[in-house]
């Protein structure tokens, strides 16, 4: 039962791969983006296929920025950005762990560091470096905080659902097996789910980007940003609707929260990680 269930997943998962990493090269979104699709369709397999139809790909021509310019979509993009890179890393810490039959607890760590180190060094930081005027160590500071909410949430859903899928299974799976690949997919997805109330309150409060559109030709990430605010500011301006039902005024780019709220959020975010960390002890699984 469950070989027939898999071999549909993954099956599903490279005709979705195959159809966004086509299909998203007409799209008029930004290159980080792009792979950020692409990359989270590889995880989610038809889930992400789905996420990149109804968040992000162009219904006609010309309207990808008020499309996107929804709140909701603007986060499905934050969250993909974030599941995108730490995903990568995460990846590599289960595998090295479940390779070098580490201890669960030592597992998650190097999950957590690779997973967090790649996401914020390369896909935050260096990728997204223009919105912070080019500069490398600036983008660094200033994509630390939403990074380290996200991850937290991201692998407060991930870590009980790779010990309930070892536990259905009986045993720790190699990553030479498919049952490997099984697991940590459907813990991406889980993960994926409890990352997007956090980077709500990111986009929300102005700590994180969302969907950008970028048209050829075209300047840089900060630019991008630039005018994907101006056209928020305008239609707030002028009280218009930019898609489902939504008034731009509720998007408009809020000021930043203060450092107590900021830390309010982390001490929640380490709450809930702390938790489900305790809940995959319970669970089991080795």
């Amino acid at each position: 039962m469950l070989n027939g269930v898999m071999l549909l997943w993954f099956l599903l998962a490279a005709a979705s791969v195959l159809f966004v990493a086509i299909d998203i090269r007409w799209t008029p979104e930004s290159s980080v983006l792009k792979w950020g699709f692409v990359l989270v369709t590889v995880y989610t397999g038809p889930v992400g296929a789905f996420l990149y139809v109804l968040g992000c790909r162009e219904p006609l021509p010309g309207l990808h920025e008020r499309y996107t310019a929804a709140r909701w979509r603007q986060v499905l993009g934050s969250t993909m950005h974030c599941v995108a890179g730490d995903g990568i890393g995460i990846l590599a810490g289960a595998a090295l762990a479940a390779l070098l039959t580490l201890p669960r607890r030592t597992g998650v760590a190097l999950e957590y560091a690779l997973g967090f180190g790649f996401g914020w060094t390369v896909f935050q930081a260096m990728f997204m470096r223009d919105m912070a005027g080019g500069s490398y160590m600036r983008s660094l500071a200033g994509t630390f905080v939403p990074e380290f909410l996200s991850m937290n949430l991201l692998m407060s859903g991930m870590v009980p659902s790779e010990a309930l899928g070892r536990r259905l299974l009986g045993r720790a799976p190699s990553p030479v097996t498919p049952e490997f690949w099984f697991v940590m997919s459907m813990a991406l997805l889980v993960g994926f789910v409890a990352a997007y109330p956090v980077n709500g309150w990111l986009v929300a409060n102005g700590l994180k980007h969302g969907m950008m559109t970028v048209y050829k030709g075209e300047g840089s990430s900060l630019h991008k940003a630039e005018r994907h605010h101006h056209l928020l500011e305008t239609a707030d301006k002028d009280g218009q609707d930019l898609g489902d039902g939504t008034e731009a005024r509720d998007r408009h780019q809020p000021a930043r929260p203060s450092r107590g709220r900021i830390a309010a959020m982390a001490a929640v975010s380490l709450a809930a990680l702390a938790m489900a960390i305790g809940v995959a002890a319970l669970i089991g699984g080795e």
